[in-house]
């Protein structure tokens, strides 16, 4: 079971809109299946929909990030895990190039843990709506890598580069307040009230003529894949050095699997 589906949203204004819906404890980390249910997503529903909604079914959070054991235990055992990574990096890059690139709104919706691979699927929202006990962050430093589904490009698109290296080199989170202040969260809502909000939002998006809305996301989104294809080298070439599986081994066999929500003193004043 992938605990990554989608389903048409209720009628009204909200007719022809898709929820896309993670639901897959412990916090949605993103493997194999997560990703094949994205590509079928992105090939099935995506073409047909005239919005996206983006959200956790789970309490906890919205996404952790990739599914780490799965990749300690594959560097651990398997000779080709190298090419096989680079592969999944290069299908992941693709499904979230799609949604980055829709024509149609995608809006998310997003509470909890926001890490890693979770903030880069966030990013490729065109609106972000954020409950107050959500965390965004980039922590794969601190396992001697970089994120590699186009977090960097991504972000640093819509904040700058100097954002970026604050996030990155110092491996702390931006709380929902902090995160709407930097520019990256659209919308801080009351508890609970992000998917509503969401939905409400999207609901104005889709009443524009959908070519005015496709080209205005022309405008406003541009990337560069030869950025894109960099972080997928640069995580690559990293994921080489003996020291980064031993980081994998500690991380996944810690009780708690969320080391990195960081202290709200974090935050900058």
């Amino acid at each position: 079971m992938s605990g990554l589906r989608w389903r048409p949203l209720a009628g009204g204004e909200l007719a022809g809109c898709v929820a896309l819906e993670l639901d897959a404890p412990p916090l949605n980390e993103l493997g194999e299946a997560a990703l094949e249910a994205l590509e079928a997503f992105v090939r099935e529903a995506l073409p047909a929909c005239r919005g996206v909604l983006i959200v956790s079914q789970l309490a906890r959070g919205f996404c952790a990030g990739a599914d780490l054991a799965a990749l300690a235990t594959g560097l651990a055992a398997e000779p080709d895990a190298p090419a096989r990574v680079r592969r999944f990096l290069e299908r992941i890059g693709s499904a979230f190039r799609a949604l980055d690139e829709a024509p149609v709104p995608v809006v998310g919706a997003v509470h909890g843990a926001v890490f890693g691979g979770g903030l880069e699927l966030a990013l490729c929202c065109d609106v972000l709506v954020a409950d107050p006990s959500a965390r965004f962050g980039f922590p794969e430093l601190r396992l001697g890598l970089i994120p590699g589904f186009g977090g960097l490009a991504r972000l640093g698109r819509d904040l700058g580069q100097a954002r970026v290296r604050d996030l990155l080199l110092t491996g702390r989170s931006l709380s929902a307040d902090a995160a709407q202040r930097a520019g990256l969260v659209a919308h801080r809502v009351a508890a609970g009230q992000h998917r509503p909000v969401a939905e409400r939002l999207l609901a104005q998006a889709v009443r524009h003529p959908p070519a005015a809305t496709a080209a205005a996301k022309r405008l406003l989104k541009p990337i560069s894949p030869e950025v894109l294809q960099r972080e997928i080298d640069t995580f690559c070439a990293l994921l080489a050095a003996p020291e980064v599986l031993r980081a994998l081994t500690q991380f996944v066999n810690r009780s708690d699997p969320l080391p990195y929500v960081a202290r709200a003193s974090e935050d900058p004043a």
